[in-house]
């Protein structure tokens, strides 16, 4: 190759980087694919009252939730507890909550709050109200418990508070006069005020006791159930009126089937709660037609 020829390739390609270096950098072309844009999932409180401690609810509740959310599009589930029932009730008030899952009279406060049934949590049979005494009590009758103290979880518990109250009403007891009602903030609490001798009978209602007995057989053993009620209907669950019908009914579908598969009967066991049913506001009527009459025979639900 002629010399001059070969002395201009090499000064050309030793001046390509600079040149490349100079130029402005190109735009880069949006890319496109066959994948749609990832959607947001929106995130909806899920509040149960306080059944447990805020632990217990947590151990007990978390299977469901992680159940639901795997039912859910777009969308989340996440518990949230209660430290006692006057503040479950404030959050009820102020419409926080996006989901609820409250006790009967607490069902009937969030109708007034904006809230409706989809679902009843529990067969109607096992909402009664139940009196646990130590085995060495000399309590045997209901009119024995005059002069005494009784625990109760909170005087808005329907199952743990207002039917075991009426229950001593119908038995010739003025519980307003005759007996010392304490309300010690949750069901274990009411329980283990009897175990401690701090009151001579406690009232709660059965999941909670077959929870007792199973994680305390120590301290359920020296007690027993002395008297039932006779049975209402079951603990609700609701969703604000605001919220989108498509999650409202992906929940509910979700929570009516869950008694159908081995894993959704394992989850109800956990939460003592044989199954969910259908269940609408129309239902809770009789809650209310109750309601009336024990604050006409016997005291205002809400304590000042």
């Amino acid at each position: 190759m002629n010399p001059a020829l070969r002395l201009f390739f090499i000064v050309t390609a030793c001046m390509l980087p600079v040149v490349g270096c100079n130029q402005p950098p190109q735009l880069q072309e949006p890319k496109y694919g066959t994948a749609p844009a990832q959607k947001q999932e929106t995130v909806f409180s899920f509040a149960v009252h306080p059944l447990h401690n805020p632990q217990k609810l947590n151990q007990a509740y978390l299977p469901l939730i992680e159940h639901l959310n795997k039912q859910l599009k777009d969308a989340r589930l996440e518990l949230e507890a209660s430290r006692d029932y006057g503040n479950y009730e404030e959050k009820i008030r102020s419409k926080k909550p996006d989901f609820l899952l409250p006790n009967p009279w607490q069902t009937l406060e969030a109708m007034k709050a904006g809230y409706q049934v989809i679902a009843m949590a529990g067969d109607p049979q096992d909402f009664k109200g139940i009196f646990v005494v130590r085995r060495d009590s000399k309590i045997v009758k209901p009119v024995n418990l005059k002069g005494k103290a009784v625990s109760y979880p909170s005087p808005t518990a329907l199952a743990a508070c207002i039917m075991p109250q009426n229950f001593l009403h119908g038995h010739g007891i003025d519980i307003n006069k005759e007996i010392e009602n304490r309300y010690v903030g949750s069901q274990e609490s009411s329980i283990m005020n009897v175990f401690l001798s701090q009151t001579a009978a406690g009232a709660t209602w059965p999941p909670p006791w077959r929870a007792f007995q199973k994680e305390h057989p120590a301290e359920a053993a020296q007690l027993k159930v002395i008297w039932e009620t006779p049975h209402l209907i079951n603990n609700s669950v609701m969703v604000r009126n605001d919220l989108p019908p498509q999650i409202r009914d992906q929940v509910r579908t979700a929570l009516i089937t869950l008694h159908e598969s081995p894993q959704g009967k394992e989850i109800l066991a956990g939460m003592e709660t044989a199954r969910f049913h259908p269940a609408t506001d129309a239902d809770y009527e009789v809650v209310r037609r109750y309601v009336e009459q024990f604050e006409k025979t016997i005291r205002p639900v809400k304590q000042n």
